[in-house]
């Protein structure tokens, strides 16, 4: 198993803590929002599942497999917090088609609500291109 294989592997650890933050007692608020940031619902829980089965089985497959992988999850998930960063929504969730923007926010709690995704998609992205190379 090579290096993008193993980051598949963490992806789909990760993945799976992110679908069930909402599940774990004291988690979520008294407005249902993880640590007191964001709001996770049943669509953004099968949305981190079935991402992190992608990433195990992309895992398993092969080492073409698992960059592609981080390549295309790393661009979506980049993108996604991007736009979450400026518009307030996502648009993996179809947020930014069923919500009104809420503009440009430099606040703590959207840059908290938006870092994994930045953090995450970016990584995989930069593993997928720049260790995948050869």
């Amino acid at each position: 198993m090579n290096i993008l294989q193993k980051i598949c592997i963490g992806y789909f650890v990760a993945l799976m803590i992110a679908a069930s933050l909402n599940y774990i007692p004291g988690l979520t608020d008294e407005n249902g929002l993880a640590f007191g940031i964001f709001a996770l619902d049943i669509f953004d829980d099968s949305l981190h599942v079935v991402s992190a089965l992608w990433a195990l089985a992309s895992a398993f497959i092969s080492s073409r497999a698992a960059r592609t992988f981080l390549i295309l999850f790393g661009t979506a998930y980049l993108g996604d917090g991007i736009f979450g960063f400026f518009t307030g929504w996502g648009y993996l969730d179809l947020g930014i088609f069923t919500n009104e923007s809420l503009g440009m926010d430099v606040s703590l709690p959207r840059v908290l609500a938006n870092l994994p995704h930045l953090a995450l998609g970016g990584f995989a992205l930069w593993a997928g291109l720049r260790l995948g190379r050869g």
